[in-house]
């Protein structure tokens, strides 16, 4: 696990080494274990090292043989083992026991189709050297993994390509101008986090998953066009196999992927945790470590507001399987003093995250470098209300599609009006949205995600429309497309694993993450257990609970109260929280509107904002989410 950064395209190899030295400053938190950098012609790279394989041999960049190819990596691959066993029998020769290095020599055997033998997470820069004797200019591949669990961001400045694990490092370059992008700010208020592939960076864009970019090393780089390699649509269309499948042989076959996918994740040289919670997924993942006597670490996250503490069921679960369990007790007085680090942790704002900076200060404080994550069975296994909620929403849609605008709108205006004075009535907002414009956003399921809404979005800002075609919207669209393809359950799989996941969980998961030099691991993303799962009928998904298939695959393992109790997500008491020992700061922040945000937004509706939410008219989540956004603009953009 790692920080990289570098510039394609320069012809100026002194300065150029002291941006990329600027940029490694900024990622120390990546990795304080070991920093390398390389500089050869017109490309320039660098890394920060977080070892946690071949722990004293995996210096980077790594280099193949004859040093015509050299690499910068984040991430793991977890089937590197096989890799290098395959091409040693081709006639390579490895000098390291690394991951990285099975990545020079993929290339070197299938140029930049390696990416899909690759099993894991991972984004990773890769330069054919001077030494090359390819034909032609050497090339430089960009890749960033198949589910997106590894980020990677670039721009293009004065003809040269410029990349970083983070926003954050762009910007300290010095060579990015910080200015807020108002398409992006769209969809962070709409959403609650920026949609890819874009960043509250105007110019500064992300790699979207499972997506490679390939360039000549030299030359001018004005006109970026990532290419993909993978798409969960397509990967999901149903094989026969699949088809025909009966839940009882589907539940065994995928407890088998399962087992070895948490096997491949325990691979490290370093100790190996699990974010323990109450939930079936980090009980599935602790189970089937213990199945294979693995010594584990479990750590949970407890609060005094017992409503929201799972530390009872946690602690017998930990009891049950043996592992060397730890709690970390989380007041509001904590979260107060440590309030200002956990926002900064963020790369870009969200609406999420502080809970995994919490957790991950806890795995740290235990010792750890690396932590398993259930992160990803929602999506796959349909734990969310999103696989219900979604079919009423094309419902809604349908019929208002049936209905003149005119009349669409007085109605949901009338709705609107009555809700006012209800209180928690957002949900009933976002159908109210959905019926005023169902087609505002290319796919009904997008409404059920919504923070707020696009009457709220526009009400928030000054003057700006929604309707200018965006990179967001684009991302939104072809997503729409693809899982049109697919059934209503495999749909919404696709649809939640190209946004929320990917633009909220695994975006904030990194960076919270690794502000402490963690690594996380996510398990239920490994590409081949998601596959087999996104492959199968929705009917054998779906047997009238959530997770039902996980559940029934993990019977024999699972206690028996974890699989009975209620649904809950890890949430913070934020209600409580703001309300009381967060309340006085969150109220400053909403009086004092951040300089580079002052031209964009409304101030009288953002104070309405919190006010709503005092009165207990509207969610703490966009209480936060605009908290955060005020915090971060302060301290990263320019008005």
């Amino acid at each position: 696990m790692c920080g990289i950064c570098g510039i394609i395209g320069s012809t100026e190899p002194e300065p150029t080494q002291n941006v990329v030295r600027q940029m490694l400053g900024q990622m120390h938190h990546r990795g304080p274990d070991d920093e390398g950098t390389y500089v050869d012609g017109s490309v320039a790279l660098g890394m920060r090292r977080l070892s946690i394989i071949d722990v004293g041999g995996g210096h980077q960049p790594v280099f193949n043989g004859d040093r015509t190819l050299a690499v910068v990596f984040n991430g793991e691959i977890y089937n590197f083992q096989e890799l290098r066993s395959a091409l040693e029998s081709r006639g390579y020769h490895f000098q390291t026991n690394s991951d990285t290095e099975v990545i020079v020599y993929a290339y070197e055997e299938w140029g930049e189709d390696c990416v899909d033998h690759f099993e894991g997470m991972f984004a990773f820069a890769l330069a054919e050297t001077s030494k090359s004797t390819r034909r032609g200019n050497p090339r430089v591949l960009l890749a960033r993994d198949r589910l997106g669990i590894k980020p990677l961001y670039y721009a293009t400045v004065d003809g040269n390509l410029i990349f970083a694990s983070e926003v954050r490092p762009l910007l300290a370059s010095g060579q990015i101008e910080p200015r807020l992008s108002q398409a992006a700010l769209q969809s962070f208020l709409l959403f609650g986090s920026v949609v890819e592939p874009m960043t509250l960076v105007e110019g500064v864009f992300s790699l979207p998953p499972g997506h490679r970019i390939t360039l000549s090393a030299s030359g001018r780089h004005t006109s970026i066009h990532p290419e993909p390699y993978w798409d969960f649509a397509s990967s999901a269309c149903p094989q026969p196999t699949t088809r025909s499948q009966e839940r009882c042989s589907a539940s065994g076959f995928l407890r088998a992927l399962l087992e070895e996918a948490v096997d491949s994740h325990l691979i490290a040289d370093v100790p190996v945790g699990v974010f323990l919670s109450s939930g079936i997924d980090s009980t599935a993942l602790v189970a089937l470590a213990a199945h294979k006597k693995v010594a584990l670490n479990t750590v949970t996250v407890v609060f005094p507001e017992q409503e929201f503490s799972e530390a009872a069921m946690a602690r017998r679960t930990a009891r049950q399987f043996g592992t060397n369990h730890q709690e970390l007790v989380l007041t509001g007085d904590d979260m107060l003093a440590r309030l200002n680090d956990a926002v900064s942790a963020l790369d870009q704002p969200s609406m999420d995250g502080v809970n995994t900076y919490f957790v991950s200060w806890a795995a740290r404080q235990a010792g750890l470098k690396v932590a398993l994550s259930g992160l990803g069975s929602d999506e796959i296994f349909g734990g969310y209300s999103t696989f219900r909620m979604t079919p009423d929403a094309q419902s809604v849609a349908s019929l208002a599609r049936t209905m003149p605008g005119g009349v669409r709108s007085t109605l949901a205006s009338a709705a609107e009006k009555t809700l006012g004075h209800f209180q928690r009535n957002d949900a009933h907002r976002k159908m109210a949205a959905l019926w005023r414009d169902p087609n505002f956003l290319p796919h009904p399921y997008f409404y059920t995600r919504l923070l707020f809404t696009p009457t709220q979005v526009l009400g928030l800002l000054k003057g700006n429309g929604l309707d200018s075609p965006d990179p967001w919207k684009d991302w939104l669209e072809e997503t729409a497309r693809g899982a049109k393809q697919l059934d209503d359950f495999t749909a919404v799989s696709c649809l939640e694993s190209r946004s929320y996941m990917v633009d909220t969980l695994l975006r904030d998961t990194d960076s919270m993450s690794m502000a402490h030099s963690i690594e996380v691991r996510v398990p239920f993303l490994d590409h081949a257990l998601v596959e087999y799962v996104a492959r199968l009928p929705g009917s054998i998904k779906r047997n009238g609970r959530p997770k039902s298939l996980l559940i029934d695959a993990m019977t024999d393992l699972l206690p028996a109260e974890v699989i009975s109790q209620k649904k809950r997500t890890f949430t913070l008491p934020w209600e409580h929280w703001l309300r009381n020992s967060l309340m006085k700061e969150v109220a400053a922040e909403f009086q004092d509107i951040a300089h580079p945000l002052k031209e964009s937004l409304n101030a009288h509706a953002v104070g309405q904002v919190w006010t709503d939410f005092l009165a207990g008219k509207t969610s703490w989540s966009r209480v936060w989410s605009l908290f955060v956004l005020n915090r971060w603009a302060r301290r990263h953009l320019v008005s």
